[in-house]
């Protein structure tokens, strides 16, 4: 029998995290106790501690956008910003340096969402769309890889607007939500020496009666269990690694992006528009590799 949502989450409503933001992206929980959220819109990067209340304490002003990040090998964290065109790693103290910005002297688009392979490379996303012609310096969307030694290398030039990124528990497959135009979610195939082949069409995202207003495709985590989770139209979709769709989870507001979090990751942290909210789930997310 297929799997339910009711099968997927433990009982009981989203809960409320904080609120007050603009725009909220890039989750990432660490764990020292807190999620990593940038306020897109107000250019802003906050750590949240939950609690009651929670607490928001600023790491950077004029963040570049900051979108999606996670962790290096070194527990550094990687940061795409969107604003900037760049993406860059912050260490412990909150210095920064730069992992990427262009490619054979040609500025990057829009970085938007980043994701570590076990062999410590980060693949991220790069789209175009939201960038005028005449800035479009690359002339197409891309998903890159950064080899350990820092070597930028570009894995796929086939979609319009690359967003989320994740992996499959085995790493076998990396999936990429494409938000505009044909809204959906994609599917590689990850070769032993990284690169992507069997490029296709995961499943379809159609948006909603208000068209984007109602949602894209945007960022995506995957579960121990395979089951892939991506914001989308009307909430958080969610399906089973053979493309079953097992159901949207919805949230009082739109989703943008999310996170697996606390100590056991069972705790699924969203970011929707002005506030962060949790649910609780029943099997573990990926850890952060």
């Amino acid at each position: 029998m297929a799997a339910t949502l009711t099968d997927i989450l433990e009982p009981g409503q989203p809960e409320l995290v904080a609120t007050g933001f603009e725009f909220t992206e890039g989750p990432l929980w660490d764990p020292a106790g807190f999620l990593y959220v940038s306020d897109v819109d107000a250019r802003v990067h906050y750590r949240v501690h939950p609690g009651s209340p929670a607490e928001k304490h600023v790491i950077r002003q004029n963040s570049g956008g900051a979108n999606g990040a996670t962790f290096d090998s070194e527990g550094g964290v990687v940061i795409c910003e969107q604003d900037a065109r760049r993406v860059v790693r912050m260490d412990k103290d909150g210095n920064l340096s730069v992992v990427a910005d262009s490619y054979k002297g040609v500025r990057l688009n829009r970085c938007n969402d980043v994701v570590r392979k076990s062999d410590g490379a980060l693949y991220f996303t790069d789209p175009d769309k939201k960038l005028p012609m005449g800035e479009r310096d690359l002339g197409h969307s891309s998903i890159w890889r950064v080899e350990p030694e820092g070597w930028l290398i570009p894995v796929a030039m086939d979609m319009n607007h690359p967003n989320g990124i994740a992996f499959s528990p085995d790493e076998s497959v990396l999936y990429v939500s494409n938000s505009r135009p044909n809204p959906h979610l994609h599917v590689y195939r990850v070769r032993e020496n990284g690169t992507l082949t069997d490029s296709e069409v995961f499943d379809e995202m159609p948006y909603g009666p208000q068209g984007e207003a109602d949602g894209v495709p945007d960022g995506l985590k995957v579960d121990e269990a395979g089951r892939i989770f991506s914001t989308g139209p009307g909430g958080v979709w969610v399906w089973e690694p053979d493309g079953t769709r097992v159901g949207i989870i919805e949230l009082p507001e739109l989703p943008a992006n999310l996170a697996w979090g606390d100590v056991d990751r069972r705790t699924m942290y969203v970011t929707a528009r002005t506030s962060v909210y949790r649910l609780r789930v029943k099997t573990p997310g990926l850890g952060q590799a």
